[in-house]
């Protein structure tokens, strides 16, 4: 049977890439299909968002050879979650995180996506993996392999495909799996801030009745900020100018760093949870959004992904080495049952402390900030915290534990 390539990757985002140059480094030939134009993807103002990247996706990152290209980045020392209303400040109960609590140092890195995405691009393009300007349309998997067909009218034949392509993604709706979740009704409003007093490399969340608002360190005097509002407020918010822009947000972000302006633009993304009902198809994977969406109030939707590209890698590279066809399905399952749960427990966390914190219930908010001191309270239960968020528990993949796959 002639192959085209050994795997097509559909969708080029930070998944598809980092999942593009993990199959490479296994030794697979990787055709990566993404319809937007590698200059449109690598734009300084393409996406607006920055990421709390964990240690775990640092130490992925790292294997994958993409982190020394990174510059700009920012440790995260400490974390401090609060809960309150705009305008009234925090409640004096807060639990607070701090990175001497662990030995592996900085919790995470904060990076921006026009850092991240470039460094990724271009390290794709060193490891010189094959890379198509279309979209897949169709594919028909047999016994031997899977067929794809671009929009183009290009056909490829593959052992493997690999979805990237989002959390509405065709290729798991061709497949017949089908989805779990809602919309929360709530978007977010992402953008930079600039301030006058430096951060400390202190990322802050801070709990409102609409929903969170996290300011998290960026290089340099600068913080992002991941603002939850319900859906119709948060476009009022959005189509104003900034001078209006920031007078709403002031009393929420308070005055802890002097005085703030906006840097750059501005981007509104809904708020959902998605979890595909399967991870796995016939000669098809899953990966990221195409598998899972969740609330951003942890920040761990890209730390999930990129767990899902190390987990996947090492199954195949594993299979592989065995001299087994890696994308048969008794393969493919191995790296669904390991990631399946993990990301349950992510989703199911995620939306619980959605629920528990975006209202103003006085019974619920006082439970709540007395769960927020007791945890405080107790060193050994905060560390384990702190390691959970540092992405350092768990069966974690070898590219996570920075080892080579």
């Amino acid at each position: 049977m002639q192959f085209d390539t050994d795997i097509v990757i559909a969708g080029g985002g930070l998944n598809g890439l980092s999942m593009a140059l993990a199959a490479r480094a296994a030794g697979f030939d990787v055709t990566l299909v993404e319809p937007q134009a590698t200059e449109t993807l690598a734009a300084p103002d393409f996406d607006g968002r920055s990421y709390a990247l964990s240690i775990a996706s640092v130490r992925v990152l790292q294997a994958l050879g993409v982190w020394d290209r990174l510059d700009a980045t920012q440790p995260i020392l400490n974390i401090k979650v609060t809960d309150g209303r705009a305008g009234e400040g925090h409640s004096p109960l807060m639990l607070a995180f701090d990175h001497a609590e662990i030995e592996e140092g900085p919790m995470g890195q904060m990076v921006e996506d026009r850092h991240l995405r470039p460094a990724l691009i271009e390290a794709v393009e060193t490891a010189e993996i094959i890379r198509r300007d279309d979209s897949v349309a169709s594919e028909e998997a047999d016994s031997a392999g899977i067929t794809v067909t671009l929009a183009s009218g290009k056909t490829l034949r593959a052992r493997l495909l690999i979805a990237c392509d989002g959390g509405t993604s065709a290729i798991a709706a061709r497949a017949g799996i089908k989805r779990m979740g809602w919309s929360y009704g709530q978007t977010a409003l992402v953008a930079a801030v600039a301030h006058e007093k430096p951060h400390h490399g202190i990322a802050h969340q801070f709990f409102m009745p609409p929903g969170p608002l996290a300011i998290l360190p960026l290089a340099g005097n600068r913080s992002s900020i991941v603002w939850t509002e319900n859906d119709a407020r948060a476009r009022a918010i959005q189509a104003m100018d900034e001078a209006a822009y920031l007078e709403e947000l002031r009393p929420r972000f308070g005055s802890f760093l002097g005085e703030i302006s906006l840097e750059g633009s501005r981007f509104t993304y809904p708020l959902s949870l998605s979890v595909a009902e399967t991870f796995i198809a016939e000669r098809r994977a899953l990966v990221g959004n195409a598998a899972h969406v969740v609330h951003p109030i942890a920040g761990q939707g890209l730390n999930a992904g990129l767990k899902d590209v190390a987990a996947l890698a090492e199954v195949l590279t594993d299979a592989k080495r065995r001299g087994e066809d890696p994308s048969r399905i008794d393969v493919l399952e191995r790296y669904e049952r390991w990631r399946r749960f993990d990301t349950m427990a992510l989703a199911v966390a995620t939306d619980g402390v959605n629920r528990l914190f975006s209202n103003d219930n006085p019974l619920a908010r006082g439970i709540r900030d007395i769960g927020l001191g007791l945890t405080n309270a107790f060193p050994g239960l905060r560390r384990g915290l702190i390691r959970e968020a540092a992405g350092l528990t768990g069966d974690l993949p070898r590219l996570a534990r920075g080892l080579p796959l």
